[in-house]
């Protein structure tokens, strides 16, 4: 009995081995980790990078030829004041490219038409390589 009685009291003076991870350590580590994440992030601003002209422009002698290109409300497409398809759209681009001075586009859309309309004659000119566009009648769009 004495022997009972001695290993009762081994059992309750002796701690158990314990057999969960310690996971505060790891907590802590996680938790710098993510802190100097959200410190390095940098700050996203809403803004689109243009490249802007620097100084004076040169003077020029030989004016470039404005081309004009008109969208009325019923999604028409209008070169210089004449219906055209897209097809001839694009050739006449082509040709406006392939000039020495390269012309500059005026594209005047009305406030009725269709927004993919524009979208599509801007592509088409960015794509024929015409870097000279305006968009102009922007004051109808004013209310």
């Amino acid at each position: 009995m004495n022997k009972k009685r001695a290993k009762r009291q081994q059992r309750i003076t002796t701690p158990e081995v314990m057999m969960d991870v310690n996971t505060t350590p790891l907590i802590d580590v996680m938790l710098v980790l993510l802190v100097m994440l959200i410190i390095t992030i940098p700050i996203q601003l809403h803004a689109v990078n243009l490249e802007m002209p620097v100084g004076v422009p040169p003077n020029q002698a030989n004016k470039p030829k404005i081309v004009q290109i008109d969208i009325d409300s019923k999604n028409m497409i209008f070169w210089q004041g004449s219906v055209v398809s897209s097809e001839q759209l694009t050739s006449k681009m082509a040709e406006a490219s392939q000039m020495e001075v390269q012309p500059e586009i005026h594209l005047r859309p009305n406030k009725d038409c269709q927004y993919s309309i524009v979208a599509n004659v801007l592509s088409a000119t960015k794509r024929m390589g015409l870097n000279k566009i305006a968009v102009i009648g922007s004051e109808q769009f004013v209310q």
